[in-house]
């Protein structure tokens, strides 16, 4: 189903006691069954933004509805709805893969066991392995799998595959297309790595500074911005959706945002864009105050030798504890 609403925020904003705003003033609608891409620099709010979304922080300001209704992880019909898996993958790691299995199963209604296990056969995972005797990669590939396992209508990566190798990295994000493909999943992945979102995507929130700064369907916003080239000019203060301005000795360079057709001034020639492009033209934009750095993690640390699994109704519960 397409064209209704995962996600709302309205007016949502998060203050770490007395610090400036981690996130401030985002106001966005998130389509259902789409993948949905949320890009910024460290410190930009994107863990923030994905903690609020799930309940594990909650907002200063504003609100947040999930699927028409208002965020409820306090009870067990809202945690079945959502799966998350955090960037450093936290399994147990005293637990074989199978004993996390047994576990999913019994901690959520509509776990998926044959399912999970089909899908790590197909990945050559050994159930009978502890997760700490498992590669990086197996342990994203079984944190994914656990999460996909639980049926959720949401699915939430925060930087999923920043610590793996480009050979894992690729492999989790075929998991992930092929999870989407079968279901009517809703995703939303934060990810430092564009080219990766370019292939998996077809939405895009890029937050700068705290606030949303562009958001939209991404065949819609490349359409939507061009790069004008034409010899070198510093006078660029008639440029119309000008995001921003790069010169060489001979040219200028120029990314715009412009209804589509436009047609451009005869001096310019223009060219389409790529993500990475429109990406880091409005990262590069000195358009905010400086943000202050996220802070750490607000999960209470897990037990001596154990990592703690957020992809199961109970441990959401003793995160929010």
């Amino acid at each position: 189903m397409t064209g209704a609403s995962a996600l709302h925020f309205s007016g949502l904003g998060k203050r770490y006691g007395r610090r400036a705003w981690a996130l401030r003033d985002c106001t966005l609608d998130l389509p259902q069954g789409h993948v949905i891409g949320l890009v910024g620099a460290n410190g930009a709010g994107k863990t923030t933004l994905l903690q609020l979304a799930i309940g594990l922080l909650k907002p200063t300001e504003g609100t947040v509805s999930m699927f028409g209704r208002p965020l409820r992880m306090d009870s067990p019909a809202g945690l079945a709805e959502v799966g998350f898996v955090a960037q450093d993958h936290p399994l147990y790691r005293g637990f074989s893969v199978a004993d996390m299995l047994r576990y999913g199963r019994a901690m959520n209604p509509r776990f998926d066991q044959q399912g999970a296990e089909r899908r790590l056969r197909e990945l050559g995972i050994p159930t009978g392995h502890r997760a700490d005797r498992l590669s990086g990669g197996q342990q994203a590939q079984v944190a994914l799998t656990l999460a996909l396992a639980k049926q959720p209508r949401l699915l939430v990566l925060d930087e999923p595959v920043a610590s793996l190798d480009p050979l894992a990295r690729r492999g989790f994000m075929k998991t992930l297309v092929e999870a989407v493909a079968e279901t009517d999943l809703t995703v939303l992945l934060s990810s430092h790595v564009v080219t990766e979102l370019e292939r998996v995507c077809d939405h895009l929130v890029l937050l700068h500074q705290g606030r949303v700064r562009l958001s939209g369907d991404i065949e819609d916003l490349l359409a939507g911005h061009r790069m004008l080239t034409g010899p070198r000019t510093d006078d660029t203060a008639g440029i119309d959706g000008l995001i921003v301005a790069t010169h060489g000795t001979r040219h200028s360079h120029l990314l715009v945002r412009q209804p589509v057709g436009m047609p451009a001034h005869p001096r310019w020639e223009v060219n389409p864009v790529g993500l990475e492009d429109v990406v880091l033209a409005y990262l590069a934009r000195p358009d905010a105050e400086p943000p202050s750095p996220e802070p750490p993690p607000t999960t209470p640390p897990p037990e001596p030798g154990r990592r703690l699994s957020i992809v199961t109704d109970r441990s959401a519960d003793e995160r929010q504890a």
